[in-house]
């Protein structure tokens, strides 16, 4: 008899007492060609064998097929529309892209819950992917099923929205639904470009929507409007029993806040998000510039200038994104900002920028210093806009483009990343060049980037009081700025013809970040690390990701998927398992 994708509920319990070993292809009670063509008819036809991403080039490199791939490398949103597409190419000593044997296309919740069912009955390594942005590697998985909703990417907007069951007890807003596969800057079009509102999501446009939500979610504009997750209303979530929940604050409020910054990929599939859309400020902004100092001394003269000028001018709602501490001695300064127009942006920028030109013996102004404001609707145009890259692919939506900023991420190979957030009672007088000595130390190893916009302190009360009601870590609450130190170089996608990497050069470069974390670490120790943009050897990850939340999230995860179908790295339940997420330890 022909086996059928849907299990029955009391499969879900009799899974949960089963060996925990998940069935490769390799094993003889893997699904057969029958069950697997039965799941392929309940989801109309969208499950598909997956490929690695370059394999038409084994079959030859100069044919159109793999010219096609080779061509569109640097292109992330191509490469979130390619089954085994992943938007960095692995990180070293970590994980290398490895395709799902079968990717289940969803068009439909439907489809989902035919997936999830199949994969639990027969007790299959899940994928979850959506738009593939995870530097954790957590979207791919080799001989595995992938669950792929990037085709349902549907946004909707309401002038006035009530969660389900909450009717006479919460007050309507304009809010945005997306389903999981849309990625950010499908909101911004609608939202902002179309509706004249704005939604809190991420800086790059490419992100999917549901994983920057499960992640927490900083925007450029976070120390004004919060958090991603901080406006989630509600969700819509197949879990592991294969269940369709819709979840809010008064329906199943315990899954409803893990999702709120509790990790992607642990908690089922998300198929929709709806978010609360806030009023459009008038103008966005930006500062920008780059100044070298001839030696180490003027360096931290610059150094200790910009810290005061941060905490005295910037230290407020207004401003986000970030400045680069090098060890050449430059700081960069890659600000924006909301809710300014240029002559207030000028004259917030004009003693720092007076200061530095004051002392040209000392300083040199390698990029010129500059500022701008404009129509805050205009913010995420495509045409005109040189800070914008646009996707030129035949059929591409015409609002498709990433920040040309963001470029160096696209397939890039990581040799190492870490990331902390510093408290802001650096910034308290007394302390301030104790920050300035760790800065500079740690600027001697690697590169510094700090986002402002990725730590809250200074941020709006009310942004504030709603991060402190999801998932996230508390402790970014307190912080001012997330460090992130990174390297990595460019895409090494297994079966891409290019030079063998430097490995010792490369486990150099992982060294050097780790040094610049531990001078970083002298003055903000246990601070706490972003769970998107973290180190994937971090050995205290559950309270660096999520504080005093952790125990709470490990209940969650008892309630819902008691056998850990959904794992990633690093991910809520993960250390019950191997770290390829096949063997139950």
């Amino acid at each position: 008899m022909m086996a059928v994708p849907f299990a029955a509920p009391c499969a879900f319990v009799q899974a949960a007492t089963r060996k925990s070993t998940r069935r490769r292809p390799t094993d003889p009670d893997w699904p057969d060609a029958t069950q697997w063509q039965a799941l392929k008819d309940a989801v109309g036809g969208h499950l598909v064998a997956v490929q690695p991403l370059l394999a038409p080039c084994g079959i030859s490199p100069v044919a159109a097929a793999c010219l096609a791939v080779t061509s569109n490398l640097r292109n992330p949103f191509y490469l979130g529309d390619q089954a085994a597409g992943t938007q960095v190419s692995g990180w070293l000593d970590a994980w290398t892209p490895a395709a799902s044997t079968f990717a289940l296309k969803a068009v439909s919740t439907a489809d989902v819950v035919a997936g999830v069912n199949f994969a639990r009955e027969h007790q299959l390594r899940l994928v979850v992917k959506g738009a593939g942005h995870s530097y954790q590697g957590t979207s791919n998985a080799a001989d595995s099923l992938l669950i792929w909703t990037r085709a349902m990417n549907k946004v909707t907007l309401h002038d006035s929205f009530v969660p389900q069951g909450c009717e006479g007890r919460l007050a309507p807003v304009p809010a945005v639904s997306a389903q999981a596969g849309a990625v950010w800057i499908d909101l911004y079009h609608a939202v902002t470009a179309l509706g004249g509102r704005y939604v809190q999501g991420g800086g790059c446009t490419d992100v999917g929507v549901a994983g920057l939500v499960q992640s927490g979610g900083f925007g450029s504009f976070s120390k004004g409007f919060g958090t991603a997750a901080s406006s989630l209303l509600e969700a819509e979530i197949v879990t592991a029993d294969g269940h369709v929940r819709t979840v809010n604050a008064g329906s199943d409020p315990e899954l409803f806040w893990a999702l709120k910054g509790g990790g992607g990929g642990s908690w089922g599939v998300v198929t929709r998000l709806t978010l609360r859309t806030h009023e459009l400020p008038k103008a966005f902004g930006a500062a920008w510039g780059k100044i070298k100092a001839s030696n180490d001394d003027a360096y931290r003269r610059l150094a200790t200038r910009f810290v005061d000028f941060y905490a005295d001018a910037l230290f407020n709602p207004h401003w986000g994104e970030q400045v680069t501490f090098a060890p050449d001695n430059t700081l960069k300064i890659s600000m924006v900002c909301q809710g300014l127009d240029k002559p207030q942006i000028e004259q917030v920028w004009a003693p720092f920028f007076d200061w530095v030109k004051a002392s040209p013996e000392d300083f040199t102004i390698v990029e010129r210093l500059s500022s701008w404001a404009g129509d805050a609707r205009h913010w995420w145009d495509i045409e005109g806009n040189d800070s914008m890259i646009p996707d030129t692919r035949p059929g591409a939506p015409g609002h498709h483009g990433w920040w040309r900023g963001d470029q160096d991420q696209v397939g890039a190979w990581l040799h190492g990343f870490e990331s902390l957030w510093l408290p802001a009672r650096l910034l308290e007088p007394a302390q301030r060049q104790h920050l300035v000595e760790a800065l500079l130390a740690s600027s001697r190893h690697k590169k510094l980037d700090l986002h402002f916009n990725k730590g809250l302190a200074g941020a709006s009360a009310e942004a504030i009081a709603s991060a402190r009601e999801t998932a996230t870590n508390p402790a970014v609450c307190d912080a001012f700025a997330l460090v992130i130190i990174a390297d990595g170089e460019g895409a090494a996608y297994p079966g891409l013809a290019r030079r063998p990497p430097d490995l010792a050069a490369a486990r150099g470069n992982a060294r050097d970040i780790d040094l610049a974390a531990a001078a970083l670490r002298q003055v903000a120790p246990h601070s706490g690390s972003y769970v998107s943009e973290s180190n994937f050897f971090n050995a205290d990850w559950k309270r660096e990701f999520w504080g005093g939340n952790a125990g709470r999230l490990q209940g969650v995860k008892a309630q819902f998927d008691p056998d850990g179908l959904f794992f990633v790295h690093h991910g809520v339940g993960s250390e019950e398992w191997s770290p390829d997420g096949f063997t139950r330890l």
